[in-house]
């Protein structure tokens, strides 16, 4: 009996020590499983952090793959900011049009982009800190454009720009994106973002007005001619008529030269982003004798402004006509619808030089006045109409004064 016992007690004494050591087994085998996970994590964090993925990048835009030279062109020379990003989170200056979208790693991370060269502008090396970790950022890069390049641009044409970046020294490679280079006769209208957002940018209107187009001298020479006024002095006489008397010259001038109505406005743009008009510059409106509503407008609003009368340009849904202050107090205004001024032949009526009292009829400028005359009345009458939408800021309607405020935000775009 006791042998018994004594062989139990044995027996029990090995099986508790074979299960302490299949104890320390299975904490031996916690601790590696407990390590090797750990591990796993802090692999994974530094890969979430660091990873190719995690800081790739793509390039982006506001405008949907399309560049207008009109609004780089305009705002070269100011401070303007036109089309203003979406995101909040930017570095770099707006007007390069063209970003890259990141998601930035650890705090201060230093980037460096590389846009390469294409026949609008040159190549350009930049370099940002992105003060955020973990944060997505839209950068936009210097754009070393090439503006003559731009101005002579009239037939929208596919540009692919390339653009490499590097982040903390660590190269990201390299992405391709092909834009639409619009012509310089569109001007863009307005833009959408975030699919219901629209962004009014008819102030560019007003790049197409140039009171410094060396052929205004040109005609201002001819209008003097016609011996309407002796001089051209803006708002110096004081007079609504005197005033009246100035434009009235230009009106006279611009029919001598044959202009013609000519519908001219769509382009070849296809998007549920951006929405533009095609605009002739002065030089074109000029160089063809034709000019549609919008044409008319911007080619008048040259001329007022050149001889120091202040311009308005008037926009109703589908339709652009011309207004003027009266006087330098612009305490009133006249309107003129421009389309008009092709109204009439003026080789259908007798000059005013060779006219003689044996002859019967109407004279050049005799018609020429009454065509200015009905322009006001019809013009005037069309103001009066849509007066509460112009003034409303709503979607296709404008009243956009040409005056030393808009210039110092817009300027023309020039030859």
């Amino acid at each position: 009996m006791l042998v018994k016992c004594y062989l139990c007690g044995t027996k029990q004494y090995e099986f508790m020590k074979k299960l302490q050591n299949i104890g320390q087994v299975a904490n031996v085998r916690c601790i590696i499983i407990v390590t090797a996970i750990l591990l796993l994590v802090a692999v994974g964090f530094f890969w979430y952090n660091n990873s190719r993925f995690h800081t790739s990048f793509e390039i982006t835009d506001e405008l949907g793959g399309n560049i207008f030279p009109s609004g780089i062109l305009s705002v070269a020379t100011t401070d303007t900011q036109v089309i203003v990003p979406a995101d909040t989170m930017y570095v770099g200056n707006p007007k390069s049009v063209i970003a890259i979208r990141i998601r930035s790693g650890k705090a201060y991370s230093r980037v460096r982009v590389e846009v390469a060269e294409t026949r609008f502008f040159s190549r350009s090396v930049s370099e940002f800190v992105l003060n955020k970790a973990r944060t997505e950022y839209v950068i936009y890069p210097d754009i070393i454009w090439d503006y003559e390049a731009l101005k002579n641009n009239t037939q929208a044409v596919p540009v692919s720009v390339a653009v490499a970046v590097e982040v903390n020294e660590k190269n990201l490679g390299q992405r391709v994106r092909t834009f639409s280079m619009r012509s310089v006769n569109e001007c863009l209208l307005g833009y959408i973002t975030n699919g219901t957002k629209f962004h009014d940018t008819g102030i560019f209107f007003a790049a197409y007005v140039n009171e410094d187009n060396p052929m205004i001298d040109q005609l201002l020479r001819e209008a003097l001619n016609t011996r309407i006024v002796n001089r051209f002095l803006g708002y110096q006489i004081g007079s609504a008529a005197a005033v009246d008397k100035q434009v009235y010259a230009l009106w006279n001038v611009l029919q001598k030269r044959k202009f013609r109505y000519s519908s001219v406005s769509n382009t070849s743009l296809s998007s549920n982003v951006v929405f533009s008009q095609r605009v002739r510059t002065f030089d074109d409106a000029l160089n063809s004798s034709q000019i549609n509503c919008v044409d008319g407008t911007v080619l008048f609003a040259s001329l007022l402004r050149a001889i120091n009368i202040e311009p308005i340009l008037i926009r109703t849904p589908g339709h652009m006509f011309v207004g003027y202050y009266t006087d330098s107090k612009h305490s009133d205004m006249n309107f003129l619808e421009t389309s008009m001024i092709g109204d009439v032949d003026m080789d259908d009526f007798f000059p005013d030089e060779e006219l003689d009292s044996s002859m019967a009829g109407k004279s050049q400028n005799q018609m020429s006045r009454i065509t200015f005359e009905k322009s006001k009345e019809y013009a005037n009458k069309k103001y009066k109409q849509y007066e509460a939408g112009i003034h409303s800021g709503k979607v296709n309607y404008m009243f956009l004064e040409i005056s030393k405020d808009v210039r110092r935000k817009i300027q023309p775009i020039g030859k």
